[in-house]
Protein backbone atom coordinates (compact mmCIF):
# COMPACT_ATOMS: atom_id res chain seq x y z
CA UNK A 1 0.00 0.00 0.00
CA UNK A 2 2.85 2.61 0.68
CA UNK A 3 4.23 1.93 -2.72
CA UNK A 4 1.31 3.76 -3.88
CA UNK A 5 2.34 7.51 -2.56
CA UNK A 6 5.90 9.53 -2.06
CA UNK A 7 5.92 9.08 1.58
CA UNK A 8 8.20 11.98 2.83
CA UNK A 9 11.68 10.75 4.12
CA UNK A 10 10.69 12.58 7.78
CA UNK A 11 7.86 10.15 8.50
CA UNK A 12 9.50 7.62 10.53
CA UNK A 13 9.67 3.91 8.92
CA UNK A 14 7.25 2.18 11.96
CA UNK A 15 4.95 5.05 10.77
CA UNK A 16 4.77 4.75 7.00
CA UNK A 17 1.88 2.48 6.85
CA UNK A 18 0.15 4.66 9.49
CA UNK A 19 0.78 7.96 7.29
CA UNK A 20 -0.60 5.54 4.35
CA UNK A 21 -3.89 5.01 6.16
CA UNK A 22 -4.29 8.82 6.84
CA UNK A 23 -3.60 9.88 3.64
CA UNK A 24 -5.94 7.02 2.16
CA UNK A 25 -8.71 8.25 4.61
CA UNK A 26 -7.93 11.68 3.59
CA UNK A 27 -8.53 11.01 0.13
CA UNK A 28 -11.28 8.59 -0.42
CA UNK A 29 -8.87 5.65 -1.31
CA UNK A 30 -7.82 7.79 -3.98
CA UNK A 31 -5.08 9.82 -3.69
CA UNK A 32 -7.14 12.93 -4.46
CA UNK A 33 -9.09 14.83 -1.71
CA UNK A 34 -12.28 16.26 -1.60
CA UNK A 35 -11.96 18.92 1.17
CA UNK A 36 -14.66 19.89 3.14
CA UNK A 37 -13.99 23.21 4.42
CA UNK A 38 -15.48 24.58 7.56
CA UNK A 39 -12.94 26.61 8.84
CA UNK A 40 -14.87 29.64 8.11
CA UNK A 41 -16.59 30.56 11.23
CA UNK A 42 -13.22 32.52 11.87
CA UNK A 43 -11.98 33.31 8.61
CA UNK A 44 -15.44 34.81 7.05
CA UNK A 45 -16.94 35.20 10.72
CA UNK A 46 -20.97 35.39 9.86
CA UNK A 47 -21.07 36.40 6.57
CA UNK A 48 -21.09 32.76 5.15
CA UNK A 49 -23.60 31.36 7.36
CA UNK A 50 -26.58 33.91 8.13
CA UNK A 51 -28.23 36.60 5.64
CA UNK A 52 -31.31 38.78 6.34
CA UNK A 53 -32.55 37.62 2.53
CA UNK A 54 -33.04 34.19 3.24
CA UNK A 55 -30.64 33.39 0.51
CA UNK A 56 -28.68 31.16 3.31
CA UNK A 57 -31.02 28.69 4.74
CA UNK A 58 -31.39 29.15 8.35
CA UNK A 59 -29.90 25.89 9.52
CA UNK A 60 -26.78 27.11 7.81
CA UNK A 61 -26.31 29.33 11.04
CA UNK A 62 -25.95 26.35 13.44
CA UNK A 63 -22.45 24.81 13.32
CA UNK A 64 -23.75 21.75 14.19
CA UNK A 65 -24.92 21.87 10.15
CA UNK A 66 -21.36 21.38 9.13
CA UNK A 67 -20.83 18.04 11.14
CA UNK A 68 -24.44 16.80 10.27
CA UNK A 69 -23.10 16.94 6.34
CA UNK A 70 -19.62 15.59 7.08
CA UNK A 71 -21.33 12.75 9.12
CA UNK A 72 -23.93 12.03 6.16
CA UNK A 73 -20.77 12.58 3.53
CA UNK A 74 -18.41 9.79 5.90
CA UNK A 75 -21.22 7.11 5.39
CA UNK A 76 -21.20 7.22 1.66
CA UNK A 77 -17.79 7.97 1.16
CA UNK A 78 -18.04 10.89 -0.47
CA UNK A 79 -15.54 13.56 1.54
CA UNK A 80 -11.78 13.30 2.26
CA UNK A 81 -11.29 14.99 4.79
CA UNK A 82 -13.82 17.82 7.42
CA UNK A 83 -11.41 20.45 8.01
CA UNK A 84 -11.69 22.80 11.20
CA UNK A 85 -10.36 24.42 13.87
CA UNK A 86 -9.51 22.16 16.52
CA UNK A 87 -12.25 23.78 18.99
CA UNK A 88 -14.83 23.23 16.75
CA UNK A 89 -13.48 19.74 15.64
CA UNK A 90 -13.88 19.31 20.02
CA UNK A 91 -17.31 20.15 20.37
CA UNK A 92 -18.81 17.86 17.94
CA UNK A 93 -16.72 15.12 16.66
CA UNK A 94 -18.02 12.44 19.31
CA UNK A 95 -21.16 12.67 17.95
CA UNK A 96 -19.50 11.92 14.75
CA UNK A 97 -15.65 10.61 16.02
CA UNK A 98 -15.04 8.43 12.55
CA UNK A 99 -15.23 10.99 10.70
CA UNK A 100 -11.53 12.06 8.81
CA UNK A 101 -10.61 15.20 10.34
CA UNK A 102 -8.31 17.94 9.65
CA UNK A 103 -7.45 19.91 12.48
CA UNK A 104 -6.99 23.97 11.59
CA UNK A 105 -4.19 25.38 13.78
CA UNK A 106 -4.37 28.77 12.88
CA UNK A 107 -7.22 31.37 11.47
CA UNK A 108 -7.72 34.77 11.89
CA UNK A 109 -10.74 36.94 10.81
CA UNK A 110 -10.32 39.27 8.13
CA UNK A 111 -11.85 42.39 10.30
CA UNK A 112 -8.26 43.86 10.92
CA UNK A 113 -7.44 45.04 6.64
CA UNK A 114 -4.11 44.86 4.85
CA UNK A 115 -3.96 48.77 4.61
CA UNK A 116 -4.13 48.59 8.44
CA UNK A 117 -1.52 45.65 9.00
CA UNK A 118 0.10 42.89 7.29
CA UNK A 119 -1.58 40.00 7.74
CA UNK A 120 -0.77 37.01 10.48
CA UNK A 121 -2.10 34.40 11.82
CA UNK A 122 -0.28 32.34 13.99
CA UNK A 123 -0.69 28.68 15.48
CA UNK A 124 -3.40 28.69 18.25
CA UNK A 125 -3.03 24.67 18.91
CA UNK A 126 -0.24 22.74 18.66
CA UNK A 127 0.28 18.83 17.97
CA UNK A 128 0.16 17.65 21.58
CA UNK A 129 -3.35 19.38 21.03
CA UNK A 130 -4.17 17.24 18.03
CA UNK A 131 -3.34 13.73 19.62
CA UNK A 132 -5.32 14.66 22.52
CA UNK A 133 -8.10 14.31 20.11
CA UNK A 134 -6.39 10.93 18.50
CA UNK A 135 -6.02 9.72 22.19
CA UNK A 136 -9.64 10.19 22.93
CA UNK A 137 -11.00 8.16 19.83
CA UNK A 138 -11.44 10.82 16.97
CA UNK A 139 -10.34 10.07 13.74
CA UNK A 140 -7.83 13.18 12.81
CA UNK A 141 -5.78 12.07 10.29
CA UNK A 142 -3.58 15.72 9.57
CA UNK A 143 -3.04 19.29 10.19
CA UNK A 144 -4.02 22.55 8.62
CA UNK A 145 -1.80 25.83 8.35
CA UNK A 146 -2.81 29.16 6.84
CA UNK A 147 0.13 31.10 5.25
CA UNK A 148 0.19 34.41 3.73
CA UNK A 149 3.26 34.87 1.53
CA UNK A 150 3.87 38.49 0.93
CA UNK A 151 3.39 39.53 4.35
CA UNK A 152 5.84 41.50 6.31
CA UNK A 153 5.07 38.52 8.94
CA UNK A 154 5.31 35.46 6.30
CA UNK A 155 8.90 34.45 7.78
CA UNK A 156 6.95 33.84 11.62
CA UNK A 157 4.27 31.88 9.52
CA UNK A 158 6.19 30.00 7.05
CA UNK A 159 8.75 29.07 9.92
CA UNK A 160 6.15 28.09 11.82
CA UNK A 161 4.22 26.18 9.32
CA UNK A 162 7.30 24.26 8.34
CA UNK A 163 8.05 22.97 12.20
CA UNK A 164 4.53 22.32 12.65
CA UNK A 165 4.43 20.07 9.23
CA UNK A 166 7.88 18.09 10.19
CA UNK A 167 6.25 17.42 13.57
CA UNK A 168 3.07 15.76 11.92
CA UNK A 169 5.00 13.88 9.65
CA UNK A 170 7.16 12.29 12.56
CA UNK A 171 3.52 11.19 13.94
CA UNK A 172 2.18 9.91 10.58
CA UNK A 173 -0.32 12.79 10.38
CA UNK A 174 -0.56 14.32 6.86
CA UNK A 175 -0.43 18.28 6.41
CA UNK A 176 -2.53 20.56 3.98
CA UNK A 177 -1.61 24.31 3.97
CA UNK A 178 -3.67 27.32 2.52
CA UNK A 179 -1.26 29.48 0.48
CA UNK A 180 -2.84 32.97 -0.23
CA UNK A 181 -0.41 36.03 -1.53
CA UNK A 182 -1.62 38.81 0.88
CA UNK A 183 -0.08 41.87 2.21
CA UNK A 184 0.78 45.30 0.93
CA UNK A 185 3.33 44.03 -1.17
CA UNK A 186 1.48 42.11 -2.76
CA UNK A 187 -0.60 43.55 -6.41
CA UNK A 188 -2.64 41.33 -7.48
CA UNK A 189 -3.88 37.54 -4.67
CA UNK A 190 -4.58 36.15 -7.96
CA UNK A 191 -1.79 37.11 -9.72
CA UNK A 192 -0.62 33.57 -11.65
CA UNK A 193 2.92 33.45 -11.69
CA UNK A 194 2.29 34.40 -7.69
CA UNK A 195 0.37 31.43 -7.19
CA UNK A 196 2.45 29.48 -8.75
CA UNK A 197 5.55 30.68 -6.52
CA UNK A 198 3.29 30.14 -3.70
CA UNK A 199 2.72 26.40 -4.38
CA UNK A 200 6.21 25.79 -5.09
CA UNK A 201 6.93 27.37 -1.58
CA UNK A 202 4.43 24.94 -0.17
CA UNK A 203 6.46 21.87 -1.57
CA UNK A 204 9.68 23.44 -0.24
CA UNK A 205 8.30 23.35 3.44
CA UNK A 206 7.13 19.80 2.92
CA UNK A 207 3.43 20.30 2.63
CA UNK A 208 1.40 16.50 1.16
CA UNK A 209 -1.31 19.48 0.00
CA UNK A 210 -1.55 23.06 -0.73
CA UNK A 211 -4.71 25.16 -1.22
CA UNK A 212 -4.53 27.76 -3.80
CA UNK A 213 -6.75 30.57 -5.38
CA UNK A 214 -7.62 29.98 -8.58
CA UNK A 215 -5.25 32.22 -10.81
CA UNK A 216 -6.26 34.89 -13.45
CA UNK A 217 -5.71 33.08 -17.06
CA UNK A 218 -2.20 34.52 -18.91
CA UNK A 219 -0.56 34.12 -21.39
CA UNK A 220 -2.86 33.43 -23.37
CA UNK A 221 -4.04 30.62 -21.50
CA UNK A 222 -6.65 29.81 -19.76
CA UNK A 223 -7.20 30.20 -16.20
CA UNK A 224 -6.89 26.42 -16.08
CA UNK A 225 -3.90 26.05 -18.36
CA UNK A 226 -2.46 28.87 -15.56
CA UNK A 227 -3.37 26.78 -12.76
CA UNK A 228 -1.67 24.01 -14.26
CA UNK A 229 1.55 25.75 -14.17
CA UNK A 230 1.16 25.51 -10.31
CA UNK A 231 0.52 22.24 -10.34
CA UNK A 232 3.60 21.28 -11.90
CA UNK A 233 5.67 24.19 -9.75
CA UNK A 234 4.33 21.65 -6.40
CA UNK A 235 5.79 18.75 -7.56
CA UNK A 236 4.88 16.14 -5.30
CA UNK A 237 2.70 18.52 -3.21
CA UNK A 238 -0.92 17.86 -4.66
CA UNK A 239 -2.71 21.24 -5.13
CA UNK A 240 -5.99 21.71 -4.09
CA UNK A 241 -7.96 24.51 -5.19
CA UNK A 242 -10.22 27.22 -3.52
CA UNK A 243 -14.28 26.17 -4.17
CA UNK A 244 -14.75 30.27 -4.17
CA UNK A 245 -17.94 31.69 -3.39
CA UNK A 246 -21.71 29.74 -4.27
CA UNK A 247 -22.27 28.98 -7.73
CA UNK A 248 -25.19 27.74 -9.58
CA UNK A 249 -24.78 24.02 -9.38
CA UNK A 250 -23.62 23.76 -13.17
CA UNK A 251 -21.41 26.66 -13.20
CA UNK A 252 -19.72 25.39 -10.38
CA UNK A 253 -19.24 21.72 -11.09
CA UNK A 254 -17.77 22.83 -14.35
CA UNK A 255 -15.25 24.93 -13.06
CA UNK A 256 -14.36 22.23 -10.38
CA UNK A 257 -13.89 19.70 -13.85
CA UNK A 258 -11.47 21.88 -15.17
CA UNK A 259 -9.60 22.65 -12.27
CA UNK A 260 -9.02 18.24 -12.13
CA UNK A 261 -8.86 17.37 -15.86
CA UNK A 262 -7.04 20.06 -17.51
CA UNK A 263 -5.13 21.78 -14.31
CA UNK A 264 -4.46 18.45 -12.52
CA UNK A 265 -5.16 18.82 -9.42
CA UNK A 266 -5.89 16.54 -6.70
CA UNK A 267 -8.63 17.72 -5.46
CA UNK A 268 -10.31 21.06 -4.34
CA UNK A 269 -11.55 22.65 -1.28
CA UNK A 270 -15.32 23.57 -1.05
CA UNK A 271 -17.21 25.24 1.35
CA UNK A 272 -19.91 27.74 0.89
CA UNK A 273 -20.87 25.48 -2.48
CA UNK A 274 -21.59 22.70 -0.03
CA UNK A 275 -22.45 24.26 3.75
CA UNK A 276 -24.78 27.03 2.40
CA UNK A 277 -27.51 24.42 1.25
CA UNK A 278 -29.92 22.16 3.10
CA UNK A 279 -28.23 19.33 4.23
CA UNK A 280 -29.87 16.89 1.70
CA UNK A 281 -28.40 19.30 -1.24
CA UNK A 282 -25.16 19.61 0.60
CA UNK A 283 -24.57 15.66 1.14
CA UNK A 284 -25.72 15.12 -3.00
CA UNK A 285 -23.02 18.07 -3.85
CA UNK A 286 -20.21 16.58 -1.79
CA UNK A 287 -21.22 13.39 -3.77
CA UNK A 288 -20.78 15.51 -7.38
CA UNK A 289 -17.69 16.78 -6.09
CA UNK A 290 -16.07 13.03 -5.27
CA UNK A 291 -17.34 11.93 -8.69
CA UNK A 292 -15.48 14.61 -10.63
CA UNK A 293 -12.29 14.34 -7.99
CA UNK A 294 -11.84 10.96 -7.02
CA UNK A 295 -14.01 8.79 -9.90
CA UNK A 296 -13.37 10.69 -13.32
CA UNK A 297 -17.06 11.85 -13.87
CA UNK A 298 -17.85 14.05 -16.25
CA UNK A 299 -19.81 17.84 -15.23
CA UNK A 300 -23.32 15.85 -16.63
CA UNK A 301 -22.82 12.61 -14.71
CA UNK A 302 -21.89 14.86 -11.20
CA UNK A 303 -24.87 16.92 -11.96
CA UNK A 304 -27.08 14.32 -12.39
CA UNK A 305 -25.92 13.43 -8.79
CA UNK A 306 -26.65 16.80 -7.25
CA UNK A 307 -30.35 16.31 -9.24
CA UNK A 308 -30.55 12.96 -7.57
Amino acid sequence: MASEFHVPADVPDDLVETYVENMMAATADSGSMNLFACDQKIEHLNDDFYDGDNKVPLSSNDPGHLFEIGLACHEEGTIGVLAGQLGLIAKYARDAPDVPYLVKLNSKSGLVKTAQRDPLSMAMWDLDDVMGLIHNGINVVGIGYTIYLGSEYEHDMLTEAASMISRAHELGLIAVVWMYPRGQAVADEMDPQLISGAAGVAACIGADFAKVNYPKAWGGMTQSESLAIAVEAAGRTGIICSGGGSLPPREFLERLHSQIHVAGCRGAATGRNIHQKETEDAVKMAAACHEIICNDASVEEALAIFQG
